[in-house]
């Protein structure tokens, strides 16, 4: 293949690449929109601000999910772990007035 085939080719995958970052960084954001809202009804009604059963559930659909889509189920819980620990700030955040 020559040099300017493959320059090509590695410009339009790394356009998908650039495309599917945008779109995940942007589902990011409307998750976060409903975590918010999440943190603001638990905080005006006493809950805590984690909730370690639905999260085992979470990681389980979550694990499923990434077998299915041929991703490795340890990185999916890993992100959803990561994920999960910033919404908690998030939530500690609001239930202390502090937004």
């Amino acid at each position: 293949m020559a040099d300017d085939e493959v320059t090509a080719q590695l410009t339009s995958l790394r356009r998908s690449i650039d495309n599917i970052d945008a779109a995940l960084i942007h589902m990011l954001a409307e998750r976060f929109k409903a975590t918010q809202q999440v943190g603001t009804l638990k905080a005006e009604h006493g809950l805590p601000p984690a909730d370690p059963e639905r999260e085992k559930r979470q990681i389980a659909r979550l694990r499923g999910l990434a077998e299915e889509a041929h991703l490795d189920p340890a990185f999916a819980e890993k992100w959803f772990n990561f994920v999960v620990a910033e919404v908690i700030h998030h939530h500690e955040q609001i239930a202390s007035g502090h937004r």
